[in-house]
């Protein structure tokens, strides 16, 4: 074993030491209170009973305590009755030899000692417990203004930018400051300083926090690591105080990393508060923008931060000589997702048949926390069905979990309402298909997923970067589609409240449309809604930025836009009502249909598939997959009475 590595727990070490200490204050009273040798302490009537028989030598009678030997050597003492005069002639009698004892002085020193041990046992403990709270990191009262930083030192487990993929950009700019932290003169030479700050911009998953643990693996130097929400609490000045502490403990050890995550926790706009409800956080703030560029500079420090809120940031904190970088991280394209599915799929055993460059094409908008759960799903399914090997089946049923929720079959329904949710999901899939515009279908189920009792999955063709008009009413007629749907087919008093999430949608996308997207004639090309935070910052909603008349033209654009959607998905659904027939029928009978059978079905009226077992699948010994039922055609014929 290392002989610089700790031995024990700090406290238990501690508490040896005080223990060491009262027992040598109780060895110490002891000493003190200690009378001399008295002998076996015996009642006076044995004592009278001893000299009667003749085995006591002498004795010393003092008021108090009688003191004495017998004639063998042994010492003993007694405590006399007062006032006892027939004692003096008992002992002559017996030739006792005996002589007064004077009173014992009382012992000044013993008595402070006996006094004040109870307090100084008190001190003593508190004592030790405010150094245990000092040295933990500042968690108590003695301990407020102390940074909460922790030094990172991954001896196992460390992260480089070889375990960094999909976002090359920002691994570029980010592996400039660890070069400039290896090799200073090279930059320096020509003039070049190391940047004070990066800020690290993106949404949730992205991988910010991955990135900052990939500098700490390869710059070589001391990495300390605080999140935003540490530096605030109630009591005014103890985050400006924390915020010091961490730039002194950060100068000690120079030049080093601080790495601040969630750092819109502490650096909001100033002002936003009202009277001084904020006065903790600004200070704090304050503090911040003086340590990282104030009067004094501190040379050898690169603070790097993340966050997706840059829009609340002060704008004291973005400028350059503080975070002199914004460093973007997306969310990856198709080329980045195929490389961080390579990282993930390296710790998992592979089938022949996976192939990553089809799951990243089919997983748009997915961040590199997403890719990385559908990896583990994917390989916990092939763990449930005692599987070895992890096959692209897997990942096909993981994205369908993670997309649309996990599958509820225990969930009853009715034969009708499972009608109803076939016709309704029929309608959503026969206006995609007739709207160019539209995204291809991945996938239609009628069984329930999360909240759904059915759904219609689309994904794009490719990655998108914009958001076009066209697009926008076709989603917005495929919205309709299944609210149509049951219209037709059911009536208008048998309609469902089904529809509620895609009303909602449309609704929604309707009045960005209007209102930020400047897609309405009669309004014109100007924003009326602007995102604002909520009260004290937490939270936020959409204000809208118009007189009453203008919100009275912007209801009315808003309901045409979506009355338009629904006539459109009238006429796509009245126009095509056999095929609404046919593949409502497909889904009662199937449940779940791909696109590519979707696509068949629309073509042909017809479909080839293995039948889907009702029961318990049946799978092969050898290899785990399952094995499929005789195949089954399925052709679009009559409609069943009442359908």
């Amino acid at each position: 074993m290392n002989d610089d590595q700790p031995t024990g727990n700090p406290w238990v070490k501690s508490l040896l030491v005080w223990g060491g200490i009262f027992l040598a204050l109780l060895m110490v009273v002891s000493m003190f209170g200690s009378r001399g040798d008295v002998g076996q302490a015996i009642r006076y009537s044995d004592f009278r009973a001893k000299v009667a028989e003749g085995t006591v030598a002498e004795v010393q009678v003092g008021q108090d305590r009688i003191v004495g030997k017998y004639k063998n050597g042994d010492s003993f003492s007694t405590v006399p009755i007062p006032n006892d005069t027939s004692l003096p002639q008992l002992l002559q009698e017996h030739d006792v030899s005996y002589a007064g004892r004077a009173p014992e002085e009382p012992n000044l020193l013993l008595y402070i000692l006996v006094q004040a041990l109870p307090f100084i046992l008190i001190l003593g403990i508190a004592f030790f417990a405010l150094r245990q709270v000092q040295k933990g990191g500042g968690s108590g009262a003695m301990g407020f203004g102390k940074s909460k930083a922790k030094m990172l030192t991954e001896r196992s487990g460390r992260v480089t930018f070889d375990d960094v993929a999909g976002i090359d950009e920002a691994r570029e700019e980010l592996q400039e400051i660890v070069e400039f932290l290896r090799d200073p003169g090279r930059f320096s030479k020509l003039g070049g300083q190391i940047p004070k700050g990066a800020l690290l911009v993106g949404s949730p998953g992205t991988g910010k926090t991955l990135l900052a643990r990939a500098i700490a693996g390869e710059a070589g130097v001391p990495f300390f690591t605080i999140s935003g929400s540490d530096f605030v609490e109630m009591f005014v000045g103890v985050g400006a105080s924390r915020v010091r502490d961490m730039f002194e403990q950060a100068k000690k050890n120079a030049p080093c990393i601080v790495f601040i995550d969630e750092i819109d926790a502490v650096g909001r706009h100033r002002g936003h508060g009202l009277g001084n409800s904020n006065d903790e956080r600004e200070q704090t703030l304050n503090q911040l923008l003086v340590e990282m560029d104030g009067f004094e500079a501190n040379e050898g420090i690169i603070i790097i931060a993340a966050t997706n809120r840059p829009d609340v940031l002060d704008p004291a904190l973005l400028r350059p000589g503080r975070f002199d970088r914004q460093v973007v991280v997306p969310v990856p394209d198709i080329e980045g997702r195929e490389k961080i599915l390579a990282v993930h799929m390296k710790k998992v055993p592979l089938a022949p048949d996976v192939i990553p460059r089809v799951i990243a094409r089919g997983t748009p908008g997915f961040s590199g926390a997403d890719l990385a759960n559908l990896v583990n799903e994917a390989a916990l399914l092939a763990a449930r069905r005692n599987k070895r090997l992890v096959a692209m089946q897997e990942f096909e049923d993981a994205k369908d979990k993670v997309m649309m929720g996990a599958e509820r079959r225990s969930m009853v329904m009715t034969e009708e309402e499972k009608k109803m949710t076939a016709y309704h999901e029929a309608g959503h899939a026969i206006v995609s298909v007739n709207e160019p515009a539209s995204d291809p279908i991945h996938k239609a189920t009628i069984i329930p997923r999360g909240r759904a009792l059915g759904m219609v999955m689309r994904l794009p063709e490719r990655d998108s970067y914009s958001y076009h008009r066209d697009k926008m009413l076709a989603n917005l007629s495929v919205a309709m589609g299944g609210r149509v749907a049951e219209e037709i087919i059911f009536g208008h008093d048998k309609v469902s409240s089904g529809a509620s999430s895609d009303i909602q949608y449309a609704t929604g996308l309707a009045r960005n449309m209007v209102t930020k997207w400047g897609m309405s004639d009669k309004l014109g090309p100007l924003q009326y809604e602007e995102q604002q935070e909520g009260y004290l910052g937490m939270g936020g909603s959409n204000r809208t930025m118009a007189s009453d008349e203008t919100n009275k033209l912007i209801d009315s654009e808003i309901r045409l836009l979506v009355d338009t959607a629904h006539k459109r998905a009238t006429e796509i659904l009245q126009t095509q009502s056999e095929k609404l027939e046919q593949l409502a029928r497909a889904l009662l009978e199937y449940e779940t249909l791909t696109g590519d059978e979707i696509k068949q079905l629309m073509e042909t009226g017809e479909l080839d598939r293995p039948e889907e077992p009702r029961g318990p699948a049946r799978t092969n010994p050898v290899n785990g997959s399952s094995i499929p039922k005789a195949g089954k055609r399925f052709s679009g014929g009559p409609a069943p009475q009442g359908a």
